[in-house]
């Protein structure tokens, strides 16, 4: 085969390498655009929005575990501003007026008839798969740094996947997985593990609830879906119910006013 002929059919083959370089390369340059214009901490701050971040929100959470036969359940009052929240238990009657009270990452428990707050981790066993930390506003934006972000499918619906770690061990949990619709902005699942690695559990979210912040309406969860890794037949649902916007005042989370 002559030089010519050879030289011709490199550049042929070059050509062809080239061009599927460059149509990758676009492909790619696409995405990093979209992620640079949704970087990863904006990304939480709007799936944040919908699990309570907001400034002034009340809800119901109606709690039901089941743990082999054992059926559980428990009602609470949440009153939640920025990061701090207020938990009041309504049922069962043994337990009404129990409170659980978050304020600056720090949480107390406090009861009828008891002179002084007792303070208590957010990871805490509050039911079931619940910890005490699952009833407060969602801040993933402000207390885990990302480790890692791609994208996947879950259910068909395309998703960005973040990698938590905790910034401090006052968080709920040390590792989450955190699945984050792209069309949606909401956390549709995540899987919580320890400091080690151990999945602990696994989490699906869903967003039937709306609310209106005076920036326009969008979702807010409606149902949080709690399964055990350890005891795989263990299950807790968090049901949320009579979201309303409101002025939450300060005095709501005012420690020595609570334990009068």
């Amino acid at each position: 085969m002559s030089k010519k002929r050879i030289s011709s059919k490199m550049f042929r083959t070059t050509g062809l390498i080239m061009g599927l370089f460059i149509v990758s390369g676009l492909f790619w340059g696409q995405a990093a655009a979209q992620a640079g214009e949704l970087n990863p901490a904006r990304i939480l701050e709007l799936a944040d929005q919908a699990r309570g971040n907001v400034k002034g929100v009340k809800w119901r959470i109606d709690l039901t575990s089941q743990e082999r036969e054992r059926v559980q359940k428990q009602s609470l009052c949440i009153e939640a501003k920025d990061f701090n929240c207020l938990a009041t238990t309504l049922a069962p009657p043994k337990l009404k007026g129990r409170k659980l009270l978050m304020l600056d990452r720090n949480m107390w428990f406090i009861k009828p008839g008891l002179r002084k707050p007792v303070p208590i981790s957010s990871r805490q066993k509050l039911m079931g798969g619940a910890s005490n930390g699952d009833l407060a506003s969602t801040n993933y934006a402000g207390d885990y740094v990302v480790k890692n972000i791609t994208r996947e499918k879950l259910d068909g619906d395309p998703c960005w996947v973040i990698d938590l770690k905790g910034k401090t061990k006052k968080v709920t949990y040390d590792r989450i997985r955190y699945w984050v619709s792209e069309s949606r902005m909401v956390g549709v699942k995540a899987q919580f593990f320890t400091v080690s690695g151990k999945l602990l559990k696994t989490a699906v979210f869903e967003y039937k609830n709306r609310i209106n912040t005076g920036e326009g309406e969008h979702a807010f969860i409606s149902r949080m879906t709690i399964k055990d890794q350890l005891l795989k037949t263990n299950t807790t649902t968090m049901d949320y119910s009579r979201v309303e916007i409101k002025e939450i005042p300060a005095s709501t989370f005012n420690l020595n006013l609570l334990v009068r």
